[in-house]
């Protein structure tokens, strides 16, 4: 297959990887599940028989239709024979699984909002897999060692349901003037509802560091019985249950032309957004290791990087060229003028461990 063949263009022969041999394998290996062991180097066609011994890779938050997952698993059980099952949950959710399961671990790979990476380093769940593409990835989008590397970037976004809502929201002040109903998903828990609250924390003078001007204005939309309980899913925006959401772009777009491109407005707000990434995590524990190192490895080359696009997320690989085909799928370079990432990673990862106690003290406790 080309797609196979263009992935591995250079890469198979002087070139090795090196990883953390901390886990348990299927193989042969010697290593029992959660054991540190030395690092060792496996070169990439290594590392794909190991994997095809394996024969299977089982994800966590990773479902067919977030981003455009679907063809990443359809092309690696292809080229590898590799046979995947997700189960989807959140960032904290994931984690959780891994810590709960260790010897027992039933996922092989996650896929966590970036402020989740580190917390699963923390806790020593992770096998750190530096990749052949590392020296593409921006610094801000991975760790030293490889415990976790952002794949795809997104945007925050609002998606309007023109059918409930006749002028679409363009900015964060058209939000406050609105009567509509806003749905941002469970902050508790969900990576991309927590920086929903960075975004309008942004708009409003706030930052990584200082929440609350995001806390104040969905408590104030609370208040007022504007914010929507309603999950913002594809099924409740086909539905006709949610009026505006906020979602990253690469599922508002997604979700659009899933149901009705002419129904759904999506746009970037106008004073300030934030860009952040998802990033795969590899359970210590996994019982297909390889497996899930060729994983990671395929979502960062150019073909893996095109199908997230395809799924309108942004590849984070700075050297990519994508097809006019699907740059034309993306929304134009120019909304993105007042988006930014997160400035201070590690302020960040702090201040997401705030959100839920605030998030129930200051905004649940309001809603109608």
């Amino acid at each position: 297959m080309s797609w196979n063949r263009n992935w591995k263009k250079g890469i198979i022969g002087v070139m090795t990887i090196s990883m953390l041999a901390a886990c348990s394998s299927n193989t042969g290996s010697e290593s029992s599940a959660g054991e540190e062991s030395s690092t060792s180097e496996l070169t990439l066609a290594q590392i794909e028989e190991k994997a095809k011994a394996e024969g299977k890779i089982n994800s966590v938050g990773m479902p067919d239709t977030w981003a455009n997952w679907v063809e990443t698993w359809d092309e690696l059980e292809a080229g590898y024979e590799l046979k995947h099952m997700d189960t989807d949950m959140s960032s904290a959710e994931e984690i959780a699984k891994f810590a709960v399961e260790k010897e027992d671990a039933t996922a092989d790979i996650g896929d966590v909002g970036i402020a989740f990476g580190p917390i699963a380093e923390d806790q020593d769940l992770t096998l750190a897999y530096k990749t052949s593409y590392w020296d593409d990835i921006p610094d801000w989008a991975k760790d030293d060692d490889g415990d976790w590397v952002v794949g795809y970037a997104g945007t925050m976004s609002f998606i309007t349901d023109q059918n409930n809502v006749k002028e679409a929201p363009t900015s964060w002040e058209d939000i406050k003037n609105g009567d509509y109903k806003v749905s941002i998903g469970d902050a508790l828990t969900a990576n991309q509802a927590q920086f929903s609250i960075l975004a309008a924390a942004y708009a409003f003078g706030g930052d990584e560091t200082n929440l609350q001007p995001g806390i104040d204005f969905f408590a104030e939309l609370a208040k007022q019985g504007r914010l929507s309980a309603s999950d913002p899913s594809v099924a409740n925006l086909e539905k006709g249950e949610v009026d505006v959401a906020l979602l990253w772009d690469f599922n508002a777009l997604g979700y659009r032309e899933q149901i009705d491109a002419e129904r759904f407005e999506v746009t970037i707000p106008e004073e300030a957004s934030v860009t952040s990434g998802y990033a795969t995590i590899i359970n210590k524990y996994s019982k297909n290791p390889h497996a899930a190192m060729l994983t990671r490895e395929y979502i960062l080359s150019d073909e893996g990087q095109e199908n997230l696009a395809k799924g309108y997320a942004r590849p984070i690989r700075e050297n990519v060229e994508l097809s006019d085909e699907v740059q034309a799928m993306l929304l134009p370079a120019d909304l993105y003028e007042n988006a930014r990432p997160v400035g201070d990673q590690k302020a960040w990862e702090e201040t997401t461990k705030q959100i839920p106690q605030m998030w129930q003290e200051q905004v649940l406790i309001h809603v109608k």
